[in-house]
């Protein structure tokens, strides 16, 4: 039987149209899983579907419903409201009351529904009028109102990974009814691994991908030849070229390195460069930006205080706008990163910290810095001969902190870049300070704020 012809993009048409066909989620629907069980048992409870675009969210659902013969309701949060979701109840009183018939309402994107939406799914679900499945590419947990999630089972859906999606393009490549099986074309392994690279994950990009370059070739392939699909053509569907970049493997690790090391080494060319590599090849966004907040504080730190805020900012711009405007926010950090005074005073002081903290254990905290909130502690002396800094010229008074046996110690040392040669000069003298008698130390004036 010959392919469809419509219009009907290739993504559609290969939707599975049983569980035996779904490709993925092994984790939710191998015999001994949640859904398995479930279906098992011939029952469907109300369902939160996350996971990125892509994995079957839309798919399953419908497969879930026709499992159970359940009624099938599809609405779109983006465009229903209050009405639509009144009417999909009274449809599903009509087929409990005329057909015994259980109704499964799919909400995508159910996250856009503001909180009147959702409380007003919430008593019909409790009555058990309707089971809702939603669907959400954001973490319910933030997005879903508590009353609402707490009713439903949420399912975390993972991306495709490299095999499933080859099986997907596979299938579609074979399937002459519904497919690209009528063309009988071939896909070399660099286009196949170009369009599964491109796909991250995502079935529907990976379909699409596929049907453009197939479609691109096949219009200028004579009538009678094969049509041969080969790694320039998923280029120039793509509009891009594929860069080779494994984010499981050592080349990973590689441009990542040479990324934090750029922006290190005060070289925003260089830093934006392997940013884009990374991009380019598919890496997440969100771990890009992960590095950049710990190279904030970890090869700037004090040098430039704002370094971090430019990073956290550039991580919540990036959540608020996403791509492909998202890469500005993203520029943006990566070249105030790299050209920004640099110290490594916070990681260093951290680690002799923490070295102490661990060889010497629960040493006691001075008397003096104890709290002391009843008569018991004011007699056992807590709190006694405490120094407060507010009342003394300038705010700061020398005094003992840490406990007696690591009296001494200096665990943060400031650079002189940037603004950290501020901090060090203040640090300086105060601990110029530090080192004056004792006899000095005990007859200190308080500061009088009359004065």
């Amino acid at each position: 039987m010959p392919r469809d012809n419509s219009q009907t993009p290739l993504a559609e048409r290969m939707r599975p149209t049983s569980l035996d066909d779904f490709v993925g989620q092994d984790h939710l629907l191998a015999d001994g899983k949640f859904l398995a069980n479930m279906l098992e048992a011939d029952r469907l409870s109300s369902l939160i579907l996350w996971g990125p675009p892509g994995t079957g969210k839309t798919t399953l659902a419908k497969l879930l419903a026709a499992r159970v013969d359940a009624e099938f309701i599809e609405m779109s949060a983006v465009m229903a409201g209050v009405q639509d979701i009144r009417d999909a109840v009274s449809r599903a009183d009509d087929a409990g009351t005329l057909f015994s018939r259980e109704t499964v309402v799919f909400i995508d994107e159910i996250h856009r529904f503001n909180k009147a939406q959702q409380d007003a799914l919430l008593p019909h679900v409790e009555r058990g009028t309707i089971t809702l499945i939603g669907a959400t590419t954001e973490n319910p947990s933030f997005e879903v109102n508590s009353a609402l999630l707490s009713r439903c089972k949420t399912l975390v859906l993972e991306p495709l990974d490299d095999e499933a999606l080859d099986a997907i393009v596979e299938r579609a490549l074979d399937d002459v009814q519904k497919g690209l099986g009528e063309l009988d074309a071939q896909v070399t392994e660099g286009a196949r691994a170009a369009i599964i690279d491109a796909a991250d994950g995502d079935a529907r990009i990976a379909l699409n991908t596929l049907e453009i370059s197939v479609e691109a070739v096949e219009a200028h392939t004579p009538e009678g030849e094969p049509v041969m699909v080969a790694t320039e053509d998923v280029e120039e569907a793509l509009q891009r070229k594929v860069v080779r970049y494994d984010k499981e493997g050592e080349e990973h690790y590689n441009v990542v390195s040479a990324f934090i090391k750029s922006m290190r080494g005060s070289d925003p060319d260089a830093a934006l460069y392997y940013m884009n590599r990374m991009l380019e090849g598919g890496e997440d966004p969100l771990f890009i930006l992960r590095r950049m907040i710990i190279f904030a504080s970890e090869d700037v730190g004090n040098a430039d205080p704002e370094a971090l805020q430019v990073a956290t900012s550039a991580l919540q711009a990036f959540k608020f706008i996403g791509m492909p405007e998202g890469v500005l926010p993203m520029t943006q950090a990566v070249t105030y990163l790299a050209t920004a005074p640099k110290s490594n005073s916070v990681i260093s002081s951290y680690g002799k910290a923490r070295s102490d903290a661990v060889e010497h254990g629960n040493l006691q905290v001075p008397k003096k810095l104890l709290n002391a909130p009843t008569d018991l502690h004011d007699e056992m002396g807590h709190g006694r001969g405490y120094k407060y800094p507010h009342n003394f010229s300038g705010n700061y008074v020398a005094e003992d902190y840490l406990p007696d046996e690591l009296q001494g110690r200096t665990y943060y040392e400031p650079s002189d870049n940037g603004y950290e040669a501020t901090i060090k000069e203040r640090l300086e003298a105060w601990r110029e300070r530090d080192t004056e008698d004792d006899e000095r130390k005990e007859n200190a004036e308080p500061f009088d704020h009359d004065d």
